[in-house]
């Protein structure tokens, strides 16, 4: 049998004249293979098909594979863990098992002992693998049998009363249907869970790439044990059912530490529940994965490298607002500066950053917090959002008073910010001469790259819709959504960031201390070169990065 350094060799991955510097490299076949992937000669899909060459078995790339889910179901999603394997088809009593190692004998004669099938095996790399178990060995199943144990155990109740912490601590079923909710949430990359509870059932649904998806329906008998055990979590009053509160939980998922912000809102069925997951891996991105383009990324860059100013960030609520701060903080801490931030609550933990967490019970608010941090000698402040006159009034003062501060405010466009804090009561000069920058941002789908096609759109539509092509130049290619299994069939995976980046000029302050209107506003920071956020997204339409009627959901 070849080695698979022989393989490679064989097949003109590797030259030849490598292997004088990989130690053992013909001796200790996996450790030459393992340096050959460390040093980038090999990617690991290449290794994987030299794996399933040396083992004259098929190799398969399971994105694109149909995977066959009765193949699925027929090996338990425990022991296709535990090997790191997955069914994918099956014919008569043959199942085709995809492994990442294809002489894992231990793990064959287990799957051949479940399912009682002689079992084919094909190679499938690694990470591509386990997406796939991720995507396939799904909690649906199991949130199913469970809800079905609870409804069957559980006895119908007409009245609203809260169940006692010791009663939900006891009850493992509802203990298990709250963890697998989160679980897989968490694994789905969804952003927010919604616990809505109904007339008749409670439902759950996740915002997955900015959609909300009904993922589960559970009986309404299991509705007030299931919200009493995440109010539990998340240190909420459980004995308050008629205000909204707020709390934080914190979960393991994967050898990961994930925090999730938690909301009840009382409804007429009962409270509901939101939590917002906050995943800290998220936060290490640098600059060039926030898809700004290259005017914009320029004059956000001019702003946020000065050492004194106001940038404010606009947009809705999940917008990416606080990936954009915190991307920036990334950029602009060092150990020679002071980086403080006052935030409700603390989405992320930064290290290297001092995070104060506003607590109003205790009398610690945005306004009383600034105050404070502003006599730690703090070069660059984030503020978590501008909500009132104070808090604006302090972060003005700041900016002119040598510190770089940070902050979000709701808006629906960058030169409506300015026109935001002067009905905030802030002196119009004072904004004028404060505020340095300010980025509108939204957040599109972003189209799959397995999937997507290739096609020329009407050019009176785009016309129609203000695209910005010229009309002298070829109709720019377009792609638009298909769906495959790599993206659940939605034809997206993964965001990509919109913005409008004004840089505030003399003549944009000139209008601020004069209470011009946004429209005036905008209408000169465009003369200026400003991109507004349609025409932004139309680039990045033309870029191949999401579709036209992804902009027009997204951006009116």
């Amino acid at each position: 049998m070849a080695s698979l350094t022989e393989i490679l060799i064989l097949r003109g991955i590797v030259p030849i004249e490598n292997l004088d510097s990989i130690s053992g490299a013909w001796g200790e076949d996996e450790e030459a293979v393992k340096a050959l992937v460390a040093k980038g000669i090999v990617t690991p899909v290449q290794l994987a098909s030299a794996r399933a060459a040396q083992a004259e078995v098929p190799f398969v790339e399971l994105a694109e594979f149909p995977v066959d889910r009765t193949a699925v179901a027929l090996v338990p999603a425990p022991v296709c863990r535990r090997h790191t394997v997955l069914p994918i088809g099956s014919v008569g009593d043959l199942l085709t098992l995809a492994m990442a190692d294809p002489g894992n004998v231990i793990a064959i004669d287990d799957i051949r002992a479940a399912t009682r099938m002689q079992v084919r095996p094909v190679v499938a790399e690694e990470s591509d693998l386990r997406m796939a178990m991720d995507r396939y060995l799904r909690a649906d199943s199991e949130l199913s049998d469970l809800t079905s144990t609870l409804e069957e155990e559980s006895a119908p109740s007409n009245d609203l009363v809260v169940a006692g912490a010791e009663q939900v601590e006891d009850d493992a079923p509802i203990v298990r249907f709250v963890n697998l909710i989160i679980s897989q949430a968490i694994q789905d990359k969804a952003s927010d869970i919604h616990i809505e509870p109904g007339e008749y059932d409670m439902h759950v649904r996740y915002r997955i790439d900015g959609v909300l998806h009904e993922m589960q329906s559970a009986p309404k008998a299991i509705q007030n044990g299931v919200i009493s055990r995440l109010k539990i979590m998340s240190d909420i009053d459980i004995a308050e059912r008629r205000k909204p509160q707020d709390g934080r939980m914190s979960v393991s998922h994967g050898g990961r530490k994930i925090d999730l912000r938690v909301a009840t809102l009382p409804t007429v069925w009962g409270e509901k529940v939101v939590m917002r997951i906050l995943d800290n891996s998220n936060t290490a991105v640098s600059m060039d994965k926030l898809a700004l383009l290259p005017r914009n990324f320029a004059a956000y860059r001019a702003s946020y490298t000065k050492p004194y100013g106001m940038i404010l960030v606009t947009g809705p609520t999940g917008s990416g607002k606080s990936t954009t701060l915190y991307t920036t903080l990334n950029e602009v801490a060092r150990p020679e500066i002071n980086v403080i931030t006052v935030e409700d609550p603390v989405e992320y933990r930064m290290r290297g950053i001092n995070q104060v967490q506003v607590n109003p019970k205790a009398g610690l608010t945005f306004a009383s917090a600034l105050r404070s941090i502003l006599r730690s000698d703090p070069d660059v402040v984030l503020i978590g959002e501008i909500r009132d006159h104070e808090t604006a009034q302090i972060a003005v003062e700041a900016s002119l008073t040598g510190h770089l501060v940070l902050s979000t405010l709701h808006t629906n466009d960058a030169p409506s910010a300015i026109t935001r804090l002067t009905e905030m009561n802030i002196e119009p000069f004072l904004v004028g001469s404060a505020l340095d920058c300010v980025v509108a941002q939204r957040l599109a789908r972003r189209l799959c790259d397995r999937c997507k096609t290739a096609y020329q759109h009407d050019p009176r539509e785009l016309a129609a819709l203000r695209f910005g092509f010229d009309p002298n130049q070829p109709i720019p290619t377009l792609y638009r959504p298909v769906g495959c299994a790599a993206c659940s069939n939605t034809g997206y995976r993964g965001r990509i960031g919109l913005h409008e980046v004004m840089s505030v000029s003399e003549q944009i302050e000139r209008l601020a201390v004069e209470r011009a209107s946004a429209a005036e506003i905008q209408q000169v920071a465009i003369s200026q070169g400003m991109l507004t956020l349609r025409q932004d997204g139309w680039a990045k339409v033309q870029h191949g990065f999401t579709s036209v009627e992804e902009i027009l959901r997204v951006v009116a």
